[in-house]
Formats: C-alpha cells, structure tokens, sequence
C-alpha cells in the first residue's frame, strides 16, 4: 500500500505563486510516473504535469512557461511550482502516482489540496 500526503495548497492573489508537495510512502514500490492533477467546481478533474523518473515532463498547455514539476527521488516527493497564478487556476489538486509494486502497476491518488486565486 502506498499514500500520498500533499501540502502547500491555499488562497493567493493572481500574480502569485504557490509551491506544492506531495510525498509518497510505502513498502516495496518503484515509482514510474508522478504529477498533479485538478478539479475545478462542475468541470472534469485534468493534468496539469506529470514527471517520469527519467526526468521527462508534460504539461497543461495554459501551465507552460508558469509551472515547474520537479521531484526528489531520494524523498519520493514531487513539487509543483506555480507562478503568475491567474483566478482560472482556482481548483482542488490532486498529486497523482503510478507506481510499480512487483511485477504490477498501480494508480494511487492524494487526497487533494485546494488552490484559490483571487483576482
């Protein structure tokens, strides 16, 4: 079993920037994928960015050039970097993980974490 545990969400004027965490803990897992996702009130939860453990990245086409993902392997922790927050960035994110555990793959998911921008 595997838990992701956030934290860094919270309320930000547009223009701002907001940095979140999400650290990953178990027994027996290899990560394969990290990156976050959101949920905006009466829309479909949607990637934001994901990360490989090669280091290769992809974004929401509106988080390019604002946010950064990045991770810490030696603490299964990814980041989210969010800068020139704007007020349609408002949403719960979710960090998401697919991970190995011996032979299979698996999907597991943060509780989620709110991010309001005000204008």
């Amino acid at each position: 079993q595997v838990q992701l545990v956030e934290s860094g969400g919270g309320l930000v004027q547009a223009g701002g920037s907001l940095r979140l965490s999400c650290a990953a803990s178990g027994s027996r897992f290899r990560i394969n994928v990290m990156g976050w996702y959101r949920q905006a009130p009466g829309k479909q939860r949607e990637l934001v960015a994901t990360i490989t453990t090669e280091g290769s990245t992809n974004y929401k086409e509106s988080a390019k050039g604002r946010f950064t993902i990045s991770t810490d392997s030696a603490k299964n922790t990814v980041y989210l970097q969010m800068n020139s927050l704007k007020p349609e960035d408002t949403a719960v994110y979710y960090c998401y993980c697919n991970i190995y555990i011996d032979a299979y793959r698996y999907n597991y998911w943060g509780q989620g974490t709110q991010v309001t921008v005000s204008s």
